[in-house]
């Protein structure tokens, strides 16, 4: 097919990168000149394990294109996703500018039936209010169907998630539309929800919600476990093993970050309000997520007594690994909470050091996590990469000018760090 996407952010990028990799012909638009000037030179603004070499090749094999004209992507395609951002606003709810602004452009810009995509996170009733933009502003009377596709990447393993999803929602009202759909999808093998467009954009919200609470709720039970000596661990494995709640994302920790879960549970949330309901769980969950990054602080007081003057060191600072993404990463919230404390702040992430240079002020930039422990005090594992946990302790050891880690992931086996005489402290584990 002949396909365009409106937006190269991150789910522009990759999902325009992996329609052209199943044999479409994409055209990714995007009003950043800069940004498209850059990805025709195969230089991307993100990263993301797999995606570079994707892009490349499929620039290489001419069914991946760039352009900052939005009127040649409408009028070169049959099928055209809106992916734009939909930031916060300041009581929550999502800023649609970006998605009203391309629904006009394509109304001014189309020549026959075109299939609009709306793939951004949007509030319900968003797909309604792009038709009538549409309506109000196309120029001649072309038929076209507006289609609810919500997207389910996870940053650090989108080009899986895109290839082996667990399902694809799609809502749509016409049988033309629901048919090209499939067809689309159909290389992929996988499981089509189709069902109408409110409960499909309904879905995204719902499903990152829940997730949400299930990160929620366990932090809230670490902070039990740590009261009475139980481990987090034991516990979340239990909860797990039961096939009505399951393992995934009982992982206690530091907080969600991401530009997905603050977001959409701060937009589901206002939605809720809009409508009439007070969603009280969820405002529970932001709060207990809150208060999780706050509780890694009191932990730090506790092993170092002050704070002020302490040399500290922080390994990651992407909110998740695989990703260089720091938007509400609960690392750089503790960074600055420990700078206003006084502390001097080492830190050390294996992708994201780029971009933390332009928002972090006063901490030490090192080349690895040997010269960030370098005469620290302490050491707190805020983002759990592979390589934080294959480290040398020993070498870190010698690094360092006390043995204290404070494991903010949960990555370490206490039992093994103590015997190399580190004071290990994790979320919710048994104090030594």
């Amino acid at each position: 097919m002949n396909i365009s996407i409106i937006g190269a952010g991150y789910v522009g990028l990759v999902s325009g990168a992996c329609f052209a990799e199943l044999g479409n012909h994409v055209i990714c638009a995007d009003n950043d000149t800069k940004k498209i000037v850059n990805l025709k030179k195969g230089v991307l603004p993100i990263y993301e394990p797999g995606l570079e070499e994707l892009i490349s090749g499929n620039l290489k094999n001419k069914r991946l294109k760039f352009t900052s004209k939005i009127k040649d992507a409408v009028r070169s395609s049959d099928v055209i996703f809106i992916a734009v951002g939909t930031p916060s606003l300041e009581k929550g709810d999502a800023d649609l500018t970006g998605v009203e602004n391309v629904a006009r452009l394509i109304a001014q810009n189309m020549d026959g039936y075109r299939l609009i995509v709306e793939k951004s996170t949007v509030p319900v009733e968003t797909c309604a209010r792009i038709k009538k933009t549409i309506s109000t502003y196309i120029k001649n009377k072309y038929k076209f169907d507006v289609v609810s596709n919500p997207e389910f990447l996870r940053e650090g393993s989108a080009i899986n998630d895109f290839t082996h999803p667990d399902r694809i929602v799609v809502g749509a009202e016409s049988q033309k539309a629901r048919q090209i759909m499939r067809q689309l999808y159909l290389p992929l093998n996988r499981q089509i929800l189709v069902t109408d467009i409110k409960s499909a954009e309904l879905i995204k919200h719902a499903s990152n919600a829940f997730l949400a609470t299930k990160i929620s709720f366990i932090n809230a039970v670490s902070r039990i476990c740590d009261k009475v000596g139980a481990d987090v661990q034991e516990v979340a494995c239990g909860m797990g093993l039961d096939n009505r709640i399951g393992r995934y994302f009982l992982h206690a920790g530091i907080g969600y970050g991401g530009s997905c879960f603050p977001k959409d549970l701060d937009a589901f949330i206002t939605i809720a309000e809009n409508l009439g309901y007070d969603f009280k769980i969820l405002k529970a969950v932001r709060d207990t997520n809150q208060e999780q990054k706050d509780f890694v602080i009191q932990k730090v007081k506790e092993a170092l007594w002050i704070i002020k003057d302490k040399t500290i060191a922080v390994l990651g600072l992407a909110f998740k690994p695989n990703t260089d993404d720091l938007r509400n990463s609960p690392s750089i919230d503790l960074i600055n909470a420990l700078i206003q404390e006084g502390a001097k702040v080492r830190v050390y992430d294996p992708k994201a050091m780029g971009k933390a240079r332009s928002i972090l002020k006063n901490v030490t930039f090192c080349k690895n996590s040997y010269q960030v422990a370098r005469g620290a005090d302490c050491l707190i594992v805020a983002t759990e990469w592979n390589e934080f946990k294959e480290l040398d302790f020993l070498k870190l050891k010698n690094k360092m000018q006390r043995a204290l880690v404070i494991d903010g992931r949960n990555i370490y086996d206490p039992r093994y760090l103590k015997k190399m005489g580190f004071t290990y402290i994790g979320i919710g584990h048994v104090k030594e």
